[in-house]
């Protein structure tokens, strides 16, 4: 069973920053994909952010391309989200999922931490 906790999140001004922790069990984290998703009340989710297995290969959502940086420590069966410049727009519940390497779809999800952009 995919377990996935998330931490790091909290309340931050207006271009300040924060990184986020997803810390996973119950998978071969080595040779899975991770990703990071957002969703602000009353809004679908967003996937913002997804690394390879690797760490060779990044994506972001056009919404937080250089500002956002995903990274993970496979030693440590953890993935980070560095998040700087943040903007009121940039609050949700962020939650991270790993991939199915089956099927390829982010299938398994964490509860989710809490990000507040505001002044």
């Amino acid at each position: 069973q995919v377990q996935l906790v998330e931490s790091g999140g909290g309340w931050v001004q207006p271009g300040g920053s924060l990184r986020l922790s997803c810390t996973a069990s119950g998978v071969k984290f080595d040779t899975t994909s991770m990703g990071w998703s957002r969703q602000a009340p009353g809004k679908e989710r967003e996937f913002v952010a997804s690394i390879r297995w690797s760490g060779g290969q990044t994506y972001y959502a056009d919404s937080v391309k250089g500002r956002f940086t995903i990274s993970r420590d496979n030693a440590q069966n953890t993935v980070y989200l560095q998040m700087n410049s943040l903007r009121p727009e940039d609050t949700g519940v962020y939650s991270c999922a790993a991939r199915n390497e089956a099927t390829l779809q982010y299938a398994d999800w964490g509860q989710g931490t809490q990000v507040t952009v505001s002044s």
